[in-house]
């Protein structure tokens, strides 16, 4: 660990005489991805040095402990603050040492669909929809409205939609699987406690094109929007559906009045799939990778519980409950995201194995 953490502070004090330089400067885009590099390394070299002078200190102290004065007894403190210091230090720079997802900056694509339960697992599904709108306002992200398919009744079939924020992915990829619901409808006269399903499934944006695409694996349509019922939105087909033919991949957008918006939402939601699509497949072929997720990745996976009669949520994966049910569906989920990030984070440190 300390041989790389030795190359990374060599390679971040290279870069600041780089990036220094005004020969460099004038070069704009050498310059600017020496600057990213450089930002990307600053706070393991800077948490290196902090260790590095941690043990400078703990060295001189523990030549001033051989006497028996009072100089020997202060020194002897100093040096045993120092060097509890120094294993959280080493604990902190493991973290950081830690190989970061490349789409955890990304803004996300969610997609939310009714499973089992009929009408209530649609219900539920808009339950879901209003919960993460709710915590992406908490964190001043943008929403962004892709497709959003409707019951009569005020549920919602599917819903897609982009969460624009710094580190969205980050917070957001443990949320894809299967939520399930127990709850008494609004449609039960008896009082019944019913079970039911939503699935969620979390994307990365994917900016640029991940593979190459041909043309002729494509199928573009256009129709008419519509709303609950069947009742047209408007009277020209600005509503647009691509089929990839050979994955059968199919992204429908309507939520622009305009054609052309509704085709470009809607590319950027197919990239994301084929992305998620392909990235998958290599998941599988490296079976132990998913040894360092935590259910990031398989979608029919029961990942959490929300129980309405005793107001908990219950995540089984890190077997967490939470006794503020109301408020979770109003957004505040951060308990629930930090602890994932934390149990994801242990399971790569190996502090933990895979349940």
């Amino acid at each position: 660990m300390f041989e790389k953490l030795e190359a990374i502070l060599k390679r971040f004090e290279e870069l600041t005489t780089l990036v220094s330089d005004p020969e460099v400067v004038k070069r704009r885009e050498e310059w600017q991805n020496l600057v990213k590099e450089r930002a990307s390394l600053e706070e393991v070299a800077e948490k290196y040095t902090e260790y590095m002078k941690n043990e400078q200190e703990a060295a001189e102290c523990k030549e001033m402990m051989s006497g028996n004065d009072e100089m020997a007894e202060l020194a002897k403190a100093e040096y045993d603050e120092l060097k509890e210091k120094r294993e959280k230090l080493i604990d902190e720079l493991k973290i950081l040492l830690i190989p970061k997802d490349p789409m955890d900056d990304k803004n996300v694509i969610i997609e939310i669909r009714g499973g089992a339960g009929g009408e209530e697992a649609s219900l539920f599904a808009g339950d879901l929809r209003r919960m993460y709108h709710r915590f992406a306002e908490r964190l001043r992200w943008k929403v962004e409205e892709i497709n959003l398919n409707e019951t009569e009744l005020g549920g919602v079939k599917e819903a897609v939609f982009m969460l624009n924020g710094k580190g969205a992915y980050s917070k957001m990829k443990y949320e894809s699987g299967v939520h399930r619901v127990q709850r008494v409808p609004e449609t039960e006269s008896q009082g019944r406690v019913h079970t039911s399903t939503c699935t969620v499934a979390v994307l990365p944006e994917a900016e640029e094109v991940v593979i190459d695409y041909n043309e002729k694996d494509f199928k573009i349509d256009t129709y008419r929007s519509g709303g609950a019922g069947g009742q047209h939105v408007n009277k020209t087909e600005s509503a647009v559906r691509i089929t990839h033919l050979p994955t059968g991949i199919v992204v429908e957008c309507q939520d622009e009045r305009s054609q052309i918006k509704n085709r470009e939402k809607a590319w950027k939601v197919m990239n994301s799939r084929l992305y998620d699509h392909f990235r998958s497949e290599k998941d599988k072929e490296y079976a132990e990778n998913r040894k360092t997720q935590v259910g990031t990745g398989d979608r029919s996976e029961r990942i959490r519980t929300y129980n309405f009669p005793q107001g908990r949520v219950t995540d089984h994966r890190i077997g967490l409950t939470l006794y503020n049910l109301n408020e979770f569906m109003d957004g505040d989920m951060f308990e629930m995201v930090e602890a994932l990030q934390l149990y994801d984070r242990n399971m790569k440190l190996g502090n933990i194995e895979d349940k």
